[in-house]
């Protein structure tokens, strides 16, 4: 009987899909309790890096239970870094259809929480905040690639980090 050796992709795939369904349930709930747009609440932040961490963590367990206990840290790398850009794509249609469908007023929302302290602390004349929120709606889409940049970096991080506890290499 031949011995498969698991791939990373197939792990990556799996709870990349994984973790971008449950972040999609998530932020769903958060729209219809009316929360989706409020970035200072600490405990959106830590559920969604729970999360994260908790689903990378299971990914590399997993493969490391496919490959007879093995993982090196590359291996570990990949499934963070592979998982971390599935949820990420996920993430970012997610936010294309609740900006574009869902709530049609995400961004204008948005714009206006982030002048909101600018407002109030008067640094910004009404004409210099409108100009800048005019611009950060036309330039909304840069988000979209940061946002996969940054869950790509999260995964890697998780993924060295899940390597460096968990490694165990056939050679030694």
């Amino acid at each position: 009987m031949e011995n498969t050796h698991p791939t990373t992709g197939k792990y990556s795939l799996n709870f990349g899909l994984l973790a971008g369904a449950i972040g999609v349930v998530f932020n769903l709930m958060l729209f219809f309790v009316d929360a989706h747009t409020d970035t200072r609440n600490p405990v959106v932040t830590v559920v969604n890096i729970v999360l994260a961490v908790s689903i990378i963590t299971w990914g590399i367990l997993s493969y490391k239970k496919a490959n007879a206990g093995y993982v090196k840290i590359g291996e570990a790398l990949k499934i963070g870094a592979g998982i971390g850009l599935i949820s990420g794509l996920i993430s970012v249609v997610y936010v294309l259809f609740l900006s574009n469908v869902l709530d049609p007023e995400y961004v204008s929302k948005m714009m206006d929480l982030q002048f909101a302290e600018a407002v109030e602390q008067g640094n910004m004349t009404s004409d210099q905040i409108a100009q800048a929120k005019e611009m950060g709606m036309k330039f909304f889409w840069f988000s979209y690639p940061v946002m996969l940049i940054v869950s790509i970096i999260f995964g890697l991080i998780i993924g060295l980090v899940g390597g460096l506890i968990f490694k165990k290499s056939a050679e030694g």
